[in-house]
């Protein structure tokens, strides 16, 4: 059986209604923080270097990184899941 509840309210709404907390001020913070860090760092910051550094096949991990992703790849295609 199958049922399919559509619930018009916005996001405020929902929210109140599930009795989550409102995390907003949290947010803006933590958003005001990054941007913060982000402009702080942003001179001298060169976005070709940073492409360059993750490009070269030597990067400590890299290998590992790419045959973790291919693995959960073959496990998929096999029907497997991480279990």
């Amino acid at each position: 059986m199958r049922i399919k509840v559509d619930v018009d309210a916005t996001p405020e709404e929902l929210r109140r209604f599930l009795g989550l907390p409102d995390v907003s001020a949290l947010q803006d913070e933590v958003v005001a923080a990054v941007r913060e860090r982000m402009q702080e760092g942003w001179e001298g910051y060169d976005p070709a270097a940073f492409l360059r550094t993750w490009a070269q096949p030597d990067v400590p991990g890299m290998q590992q990184l790419q045959e973790a992703f291919l693995d959960a790849l073959r496990r998929t295609n096999r029907g497997g899941g991480t279990d």
